[in-house]
């Protein structure tokens, strides 16, 4: 191979810096069957469909900007490029334009985020986790991250907030399924249960931000108010336990009004879909 690069300081960029009048120098093409891909690598999700539209584009320009890669015995590990070698891969190519660098794992990671980033390729929940990577794995503090990619530490904190949210909710976000900014305010909601059940709400009724901005404030201010009842009217223990179940079951405000050995169960909607997803937990 070639001559190995390093990152330079302050994390060069990802094509190396040093310049040739002969690309050789640099440059090298290696069977596919040699490549493997980088499981630290920030990103899981790939889009087949994209997979195929940047196939399409190798088959008419050819591979422009060579697969950055890490060797490995006989093997080389991907350190950017993996959509191109799944492109090329997809093709039939035999072999792909490589860069071999010489990078530790935790350089790998960060130029794995940075082109992710700088390609806007991450959902925000892949950039979260590669976010924590950097952190707790290796070691490092948000100012050292904020400047390794680029992103003030407020961001890299929000970012970072998105994995409080529930798993599920997480890989809709992950999908497609839910926008970030639905993340953010679905984060508005601390019960992880009743998150998703708001999230499956956004998605039947394909709420927009706002309208999911708006709904969250009015459960949490109904919450508030029913925190806020006067203590003459504090309610019995076991009927408070029973409110709490149902509220959880329905994902929407339940009241009990109780007299002596009787009384009734109201449960709140606040859209005509809303009301009909309540009749189907009933089965009704």
């Amino acid at each position: 191979m070639g001559k190995k690069y390093g990152l330079g300081k302050g994390l060069g960029a990802l094509i190396p810096e040093e310049k040739s009048n002969n690309e050789e120098d640099k440059r090298e093409y290696v069977e596919l069957n040699k490549l493997k891909i980088n499981t630290n690598q920030p990103r899981k999700y790939f889009d087949n469909e994209k997979i195929s539209e940047l196939a399409e584009s190798i088959k008419q320009h050819g591979i422009i900007q060579p697969i950055l890669v890490n060797r490995d015995g006989e093997f080389f590990n991907i350190v950017a490029g993996e959509r191109r070698f799944r492109a090329a891969k997809l093709i039939g190519l035999e072999k792909v334009p490589v860069i071999e660098m010489n990078l530790d794992d935790k350089e790998i990671l960060e130029v794995s985020l940075i082109e992710n980033i700088q390609r806007q390729d991450l959902n925000a929940i892949e950039e979260a986790k590669a976010y924590k990577q950097l952190l707790t794995e290796f070691k490092i503090v948000q100012e050292e991250l904020s400047a390794i990619i680029g992103k003030s530490r407020t961001a890299i904190s929000n970012t970072l907030r998105l994995l409080n949210l529930d798993e599920k909710v997480q890989q809709y976000i992950i999908e497609g399924v839910l926008s970030e900014g639905h993340g953010r305010a679905l984060l508005g909601i601390q019960n992880k249960d009743n998150q998703y059940k708001v999230a499956e709400k956004i998605i039947d009724e394909k709420l927009s931000v706002r309208e999911t901005e708006r709904l969250i404030k009015k459960l949490n201010e109904d919450q508030t108010t029913t925190k806020k009842e006067p203590a003459g009217n504090e309610m019995n223990p076991y009927y408070k336990d029973i409110k709490n179940r149902l509220q959880d079951y329905f994902g929407t405000k339940v009241n009990i009004n109780k007299k002596k050995n009787r009384g009734k169960i109201e449960i709140e909607y606040y859209s005509e879909d809303d009301l009909q997803r309540i009749l189907e937990i009933m089965n009704l």
